[in-house]
C-alpha cells in the first residue's frame, strides 16, 4: 500500500484517536491522572509500583481527595458555563460535553456526585443556577453574581461596622428593635413626666439601682482612693455619747460608717490601692491591628505547600529510604500534593501535605513564610524559641521589608533551598 493508503492504517487511526484526547473512561486512572489506550495497558498500570504507592496515599484520606476532585470539577464546569453560555438557558449535558473537551479534565466518577443530574441539583440548592427538569433532561440558567462586587459589598459592610462606636451601635440596635416591634403592631407608650409631690415630710425616700447597671458601672469606673475623715475623737465627759451605725453600700465594697452624735467621723476598715490602668491605644495602632488581623484571616489557608522549600518526610509508608529524610519541593499539584526530590538519593516522589513537615534551619539562614499574614514572603531567621515552638524572622521581600516579626509558629515557616 502506498503513502495515500497509510491514512487508514491501524497505526494512523490509533494516533489520531490518541491526539484527539477523549478515550474510554474505564481505562483512565484518576488518582494517577493517567489515560491508558487499551485494557492491557491499564492492567500493567494498576500493577505498577507507582500506582500502588499512590493508592496507599489516597486510602489514608479518601474523603479529602474526593473533596478536592469535586472542587476542581465544579470550578471547571462552572467556568465553562459562565464563559461559553453566560446567562442563557442551556441543556446541562451540552455544557458537560463542552467541558470534557479538555483532555486534562476531572472525571465525574472521581467526585462526590454519582451522575450529572445530582450535580445540577446541587447547583440549584446552592443558588448558583436556576434549574429545570424536562423530557430532554436538566436545563440550567446561570444566576449572574459578580464575585468582585459581592466581595466589595462585604468589605464595605465590615469597614462601616468597624467605624461605628459603641454608642452608635447601641442606638442602631434600639432603633432596629423599635422598627421590628412596629412591624408586629406593638406600640410603645410615650413617657409622661410629672412634678414630684411629697405628701409626708417624715417619709423616707428610697432610691434603687438596677443590678445590671451597677455591674456595668463597676466595669467602667476605676476604683478611687477614698479619703477618710479625721481619726481624732473629741474627748467627752463621763457619759459616752450614743453612736448610730449606718451601713452604706459603696460602688466597690461595703463600708461601715460610725456617726457619733457629737462629731462626724468616717472610719474605713480597708483602704483601696490605686488600680493600674492600661494605656489606651491610639487610633493608628487600632487601625494597624485591624489590618493585620484582616490580612491574617485572608492569607491563613489549610494548605501551605510551596515550591523550592525543604521539607521532611514523616510517613513510613513510602519506605525506609524516605522516612525522616529531607527533600526539595519541585512542583505543587492540587494545592495538597507535591513532587519532592530527595536530597540524598535525587529520587522524585509524590507526597501528600499530611506526610511532610516544615524544616527550621540555623539562625541567620533564609526561610519562606508558608502560611499566615505574610504568606509567600522570604525572611531571615533571627531567633528560635524552643519552649513556645516559635521563631523570630525579618522580612526580606514585599512591602514590609526590614520588619521583624516575633513568635511565628514552626509550621508557618520552612527552610529555603539553596
Amino acid at each position: 500500500m502506498g503513502k495515500d493508503g497509510g491514512f487508514l492504517t491501524p497505526k494512523a487511526i490509533g494516533n489520531r484517536i490518541k491526539a484527539k484526547g477523549l478515550q474510554k473512561l474505564r481505562w483512565y486512572c484518576q488518582s494517577c491522572e493517567k489515560q491508558c489506550r487499551d485494557e492491557n495497558g491499564f492492567k500493567c498500570h494498576i500493577q505498577s509500583e507507582s500506582h500502588q504507592r499512590q493508592l496507599l496515599l489516597v486510602g489514608e484520606n479518601a474523603g479529602k481527595y474526593v473533596s478536592n476532585y469535586s472542587h476542581e470539577f465544579h470550578s471547571g464546569f462552572f467556568s465553562t458555563l459562565r464563559r461559553s453560555f453566560g446567562t442563557k438557558r442551556v441543556l446541562a449535558n451540552t455544557v458537560y460535553c463542552e467541558y470534557i473537551k479538555d483532555r486534562e479534565h476531572v472525571h465525574m466518577n472521581a467526585t462526590r456526585w454519582v451522575a450529572l443530574a445530582g450535580y445540577v441539583r446541587w447547583l440549584g440548592s446552592q443558588g448558583l443556577c436556576e434549574i429545570e427538569e424536562t423530557e430532554r433532561g436538566w436545563y440550567v440558567t446561570l444566576i449572574d453574581k459578580d464575585a468582585d462586587s459581592v466581595r466589595r459589598e462585604m468589605d464595605a459592610e465590615k469597614k462601616e461596622k468597624m467605624n461605628l462606636s459603641d454608642e452608635q451601635r447601641r442606638q442602631q440596635l434600639i432603633a432596629e428593635q423599635i422598627r421590628r416591634d412596629q412591624e408586629r403592631g406593638i406600640q410603645h407608650a410615650e413617657p409622661v413626666y410629672t412634678e414630684f409631690v411629697r405628701t409626708d415630710e417624715e417619709e423616707k425616700v428610697q432610691v434603687t439601682f438596677n443590678k445590671v447597671v451597677v455591674e456595668e458601672k463597676k466595669k467602667i469606673l476605676p476604683p478611687s482612693i477614698l479619703v477618710t475623715g479625721s481619726k481624732k475623737r473629741t474627748e467627752t465627759t463621763d457619759e459616752t455619747p450614743e453612736e448610730v451605725v449606718v451601713k452604706k453600700k459603696s460602688r466597690f465594697e461595703p463600708i461601715e460608717e460610725t456617726v457619733p452624735t457629737t462629731t462626724t467621723t468616717s472610719v474605713f476598715k480597708k483602704p483601696f490601692p490605686p488600680a493600674a490602668l492600661k494605656p489606651k491605644k491610639s487610633a493608628l495602632e487600632e487601625l494597624r491591628e485591624a489590618q493585620e488581623k484582616m490580612k491574617e484571616q485572608k492569607n491563613r489557608k489549610d494548605y501551605w505547600l510551596h515550591e523550592d522549600i525543604i521539607v521532611k518526610i514523616i510517613t513510613s509508608k513510602l519506605g525506609e529510604k524516605c522516612y525522616k529524610k529531607k527533600g526539595v519541593i519541585t512542583k505543587v499539584e492540587n494545592r495538597y500534593q507535591a513532587v519532592v526530590k530527595m536530597l540524598d538519593t535525587n529520587d522524585k516522589i509524590r507526597v501528600d501535605q499530611a506526610h511532610v513537615e516544615t524544616v527550621i534551619p540555623a539562625i541567620g539562614k533564609n526561610v519562606l513564610i508558608v502560611n499566615g499574614a505574610y504568606r509567600g514572603e522570604e525572611a531571615t531567621l533571627e531567633d528560635i524559641h524552643q519552649d513556645t515552638f516559635s521563631v523570630d524572622v525579618t522580612i526580606l521581600t514585599g512591602s514590609m521589608i526590614g520588619t521583624r516579626f516575633n513568635n511565628i509558629a514552626y509550621e508557618d515557616v520552612s527552610k529555603l533551598a539553596d
